[in-house]
This record gives C-alpha cells, sequence and structure tokens, in this order.
C-alpha cells in the first residue's frame, strides 16, 4: 500500500507555481535533482504524470490539474488545523457543524443562526434527527453542537454540558374560531381533538403529567416528531395544537391560526456541547444569541 508523503506535494506545489524545475529547487532551498526525483516518485505512486514540458515549461497534464486542486485542499487543512490547535486568529473560514433535534422550531433554529449566515468567514453544515443519533455524532466531533429542546444528563460516561438558552412560553394553537365562548384549558381538551409534539419533546412530557394530574384524557388527533410536519398540520387541520407561538408566528400574524388558550407549560432550548479541549470558538457565539453575537462582532470590527 503507498502512503501519500507530505513533502511530495509540498515539492508538486511549488513547481506548478514556478513551471520551472530550477527556479523550485531554488525556492525549496534543494537542489534540482533532488527535486526532479521527489517529483518522480509522486508520479510513481499515482500512476500518472503530472507535468507536459511545453516549451521549456513544466504544464500541468489534466491528472496535475486534479492533484493540485487536492494538494492546495491538503495544505489549508493543515495550515487550519495548526492555528486551531495553536489558537491562533485565522482570516480563512471556519466551519460550524450543528445537529437539530427533529422536534426544534425551525423558526427558533433561523434566529440562532441568522447571524453567520451573511459571515463570509463561516461555513455551516445543519444535520437534522432524533436526539440519541445526534449524540454519537457529537462524541465523535462529526457535529460541534447540538440544538435540543430536551436536556441530557452529565456523568462520567456523558460528559455533555446543557446551555439553557432561552424558555418560551406554550399555547394551545388553532384555526379561527367560530364561537365566541372561551376555551377552557385543560377541560375542553376532552371533547378537542389536539395534534401534539412526539414524547421525545420535554414539552410533550410536561403536557402529559398536567393531564394525568387534572384527571383528563384529552383526545389525541395525531402525534408528529417533526416540528415542520406539526406545523404544516396545524395549518390544515381542525384540530388544536400544543406548540410555542413561535412556531406558527407566521401563520399567527396572517391570522390563518390563533390563539385558543395559553398553558403554564414552557418549552426550553438547549445546546449541548460536549468537552472539548479545542472548541470550536463558533459555538460560543451560537450560545451567546443573536442578539450577543451580533454586538460582539460589531465591537470586534471596531477594534480593528
Amino acid at each position: 500500500m503507498s502512503f501519500l508523503n507530505y513533502h511530495h506535494l509540498r515539492y508538486f506545489r511549488e513547481i506548478a507555481n514556478q513551471g520551472n524545475l530550477t527556479r523550485a529547487a531554488e525556492a525549496l532551498s534543494v537542489s534540482p535533482a533532488a527535486l526532479s526525483v521527489q517529483l518522480k516518485q509522486l508520479e510513481a505512486m499515482i500512476e500518472h504524470p503530472l507535468f507536459d514540458r511545453v516549451h521549456k515549461k513544466l504544464v500541468l497534464t489534466e491528472a496535475g490539474r486534479i492533484a493540485l486542486d487536492y494538494a492546495e485542499s491538503i495544505f489549508r487543512s493543515g495550515e487550519e488545523m495548526i492555528d486551531r490547535l495553536q489558537n491562533r486568529p485565522t482570516n480563512r473560514r471556519q466551519m460550524l457543524r450543528i445537529g437539530a433535534v427533529s422536534t426544534l422550531s425551525r423558526n427558533f433554529q433561523l434566529e440562532r443562526i441568522r447571524p453567520f449566515l451573511n459571515r463570509s468567514d463561516v461555513e455551516l453544515i445543519l444535520h437534522t434527527g432524533l436526539l440519541r443519533d445526534l449524540l454519537p455524532q457529537l462524541n465523535s466531533h462529526t457535529i460541534d453542537v447540538i440544538l435540543s429542546n430536551r436536556a441530557v444528563a452529565r456523568d462520567s460516561q456523558q460528559p455533555w454540558y446543557c446551555h439553557l438558552l432561552e424558555e418560551l412560553p406554550v399555547s394551545i394553537i388553532g384555526p379561527p374560531r367560530k364561537t365566541k365562548k372561551k376555551f377552557q384549558y385543560p377541560q375542553d381538551l376532552r371533547e378537542t381533538p389536539i395534534l401534539l409534539p412526539g414524547c421525545e419533546s420535554q414539552m410533550r412530557t410536561a403536557f402529559d403529567l398536567e393531564m394525568k394530574q387534572a384527571g383528563i384524557h384529552p383526545m389525541i388527533a395525531a402525534e408528529v416528531d417533526d416540528m415542520t410536519m406539526l406545523r404544516l398540520l396545524a395549518r390544515h387541520s381542525q384540530a388544536v395544537t400544543l406548540v410555542p407561538p413561535v412556531v406558527v408566528q407566521d401563520e399567527l400574524r396572517q391570522g390563518i391560526l390563533v390563539e385558543w388558550a395559553s398553558t403554564p407549560l414552557r418549552e426550553s432550548f438547549y445546546a449541548i456541547t460536549p468537552e472539548r479541549r479545542f472548541p470550536n470558538p463558533l459555538v460560543a457565539d451560537l450560545i451567546r444569541g443573536p442578539i450577543q453575537a451580533k454586538a460582539l462582532q460589531g465591537s470586534k470590527r471596531g477594534k480593528k
């Protein structure tokens, strides 16, 4: 099995940039003969010529152009690795990999990531899934942070940190009412069909407990794990929905849906982060929130 040599790539990149073996050798402080040997070793390993000689100039072949693209990417990654591990500031684009549980409000997610959308130095990668599926990705460094509406326990085997981002009220939301009679919560849920989030949500757990304590068996029309689908069903169903108003804020503004009753329930939103020796600095901006992160970014620009 052949192993890629970092020095081979460095020599190859310099030859490609110079277009001349002698000038590349001078820039690298090696002899042209030694540089030629290194180039031939790389070509032998990949089994393709990297240059054609055209009028005493070395011109990249098709394989050479592809190899140069990969070489540049590898060197950028190497430089970013050193900057990251040595906590050095960088002007290169940083990557923020976010996992979001499927029961989380898309409107809430949008408000959290909005400060990063127009930043030229940030690339966002978003994953959606169940919390139990996202946590192993956090542990394996596949994602940097999880946005969740459920906290997770911390112990020696699971060194997670749960940062409380926000707590929002939860309401009974439904289509415009045809009667002026006030909806009585929770009593009227005995005869009113309701759409509920799935059991992964702490809001649902709190709702079930409240119904049990009140001795009420609600008419459950549907249980939905995905908050986008819950919002869609709320728009097109005659049932009411247990949901934070932020989830359906556009529908409330347009009058498609109205608030039937407030509840004592709250939806909590968390950022779950792992124990990291070298944390992604963008995660701290995400946790600070849209207003604080924007203000901090503005103050940094003012100091430059």
